[in-house]
């Protein structure tokens, strides 16, 4: 299924999807844990994948940090072949469905590694990075779908987000733009090669842009600090890895002086709190920039090179519309800023929709927009901050609406607080009462006086009613809390 807003696009971006591919240039493209490759010997160990592929609708790929991962997903997408990652994690129930969804033709993997039963039936290829491919096939259709990348919702199994070729190129570009990012960059990553942060933004960004690719494998401050004091302008990574930096380098003089070195630090995939802003920028002198997008969106909004705000996830980028509703629907005054709504997105970033869910596409659509179901309040000067999940992160207190991130925040500013997650559970008085869940840092401050320090900070209707201590809080594979399993366990408690 096409979505309707394809027809009235312009500014396609014309020419090859990785420019440096079509036409190799000299020196090093990538290194992926200790092994590399340059401009040429990626160009042709893609083109062998390509031509492996060519013809076949989708393929699958297991999708662990390694050289081969880049070089299968680069190859199938040269072919016009759309890949499907899939995370190496993945248990036997998720992996039999994304397989019976997207029916792949092959999975692609690297020589050597043992996949899981689960994939025993599916035809393998393995990538050979020293293979060396013919000349590039001809350039497949903007409109083409590259990635069929699967994102879990609130209910029911995974969904295949199908994401065209223009989709990635266009916010790519996007993102060059606000960031200032060019070939002469060398970024540095340890993400997750399944997801959108690390595979399209941290390993599709560079093959585009044609910078160097750094990719520290296994995630750890010291091989991130190697890497950047090596040479690396950009680094891409979740909060958790900067809470970690952050940590590393109030302890190391050689981190802090790796991170200070660097031209760019950006953070996604979940809010960095104002405290580790603030500590990164005390130990390095630099200023986190954060950015904000979905699988079915890419990017939607990212903070400019050079003008950190902590706490925003900056403006749109170029090309993307936002606009933020009330629960009618109807768009929030601008002369609101402190008003909480939806976030709804609409652009050439916008994924084709669902793989065999046109209910789910449709549900997720309005007159070409996306409905993120993420709740943000926006400045006089359009800048977006995101306050939380419209399924679980808008609590209904006491006729006041209260955004779950701004009370997670205020928490994150007491000096006994580690880690705080904030949900809603029901209450006959307050219709929803605030729960706090807290690591707490060293000793447990008392729930009183976590309440009276958010009421402080905010306001009285924004203290949490009822304060949970953890050990740790659960979270997914790229840092995110998974709050669906906090309030699970609430409810089984009460």
């Amino acid at each position: 299924m096409i979505l309707p807003h394809r027809a009235r696009l312009a500014g396609v971006p014309a020419g090859p999807l990785f420019p440096p591919l079509a036409d190799p240039p000299p020196g090093a493209a990538l290194r992926v844990g200790g092994r590399a490759l340059s401009w040429p010997e990626l160009a042709g160990a893609a083109g062998a994948v390509a031509e492996r592929v060519a013809g076949l609708g989708r393929v699958a790929v297991f999708a662990e940090p390694q050289l081969e991962t880049a070089v299968a997903v680069l190859g199938a997408l040269a072919a016009g072949t759309a890949a499907v990652p899939l995370n190496p994690q993945a248990g036997e129930r998720e992996l039999e469905h994304i397989l019976a969804d997207a029916a792949p033709a092959l999975v692609l993997a690297a020589p050597g590694t043992v996949l899981p039963p689960g994939l025993a039936k599916l035809e393998r290829a393995d990538v050979d990075t020293a293979a060396r491919g013919g000349p590039p096939p001809p350039e497949p259709p903007a409109g083409a779908p590259a990635l069929v990348l699967y994102t879990s919702g609130t209910t029911g199994p995974p969904k295949g987000a199908v994401l065209s070729r223009l989709a990635i190129a266009a916010n790519l570009d996007a993102l060059a733009a606000v960031w200032a990012w060019t070939a002469s960059d060398v970024l540095v990553q340890g993400l997750p090669l399944f997801h959108a942060h690390g595979l399209v933004l941290g390993t599709l960004g560079p093959a585009r842009i044609g910078c160097r690719l750094e990719h520290v494998g296994r995630f750890s401050p010291e091989a991130i600090a190697r890497a950047l004091a090596a040479g690396g302008t950009i680094l891409f990574a979740v909060p958790t890895m900067h809470q970690r930096l952050a940590g590393a380098a109030e302890a190391d003089p050689e981190i802090a002086r790796a991170l200070a070195g660097a031209r760019l630090l950006v953070s996604g995939s979940a809010p960095l709190p104002a405290r580790e802003h603030a500590r990164l920028e005390r130990a390095t002198g630099q200023r986190v920039v954060e950015r904000y997008g979905l699988t079915e969106t890419l990017m939607n909004c990212a903070v400019p090179a050079g003008e950190g705000r902590p706490g925003t996830v900056g403006p749109p980028l170029p090309g993307v519309e936002v606009r933020l509703v009330g629960e009618d629907g109807s768009e929030l005054d601008p002369a609101e800023p402190d008003a909480i709504g939806e976030v709804l997105v609409r652009g050439p970033n916008l994924f084709d929709g669902y793989l065999n869910r046109p209910d789910a596409t449709a549900a997720a659509m309005e007159d070409g927009w996306f409905r993120t179901g993420d709740l943000a309040t926006r400045s006089a000067d359009g800048w977006v901050r995101i306050v939380g999940r419209r399924s679980t992160d808008l609590i209904k207190t006491g006729g006041f609406k209260v955004g779950a991130g701004e009370v997670e925040a205020a928490l994150l500013e007491h000096p006994a607080v580690e880690e705080a997650a904030v949900t809603g559970e029901p209450d006959d008085d307050l219709g929803e009462r605030i729960v706090a869940w807290v690591v707490p840092r060293g000793a447990p401050p008392g729930a009183a006086e976590l309440a009276d320090h958010v009421a402080s900070l905010l306001s009285p209707h924004k203290r949490p009613r009822a304060v949970r201590f953890l050990d740790a809080l659960p979270r997914n594979a790229m840092g995110k809390v998974r709050k669906a399993a906090l309030v699970e366990r609430d409810a089984g408690e009460r």
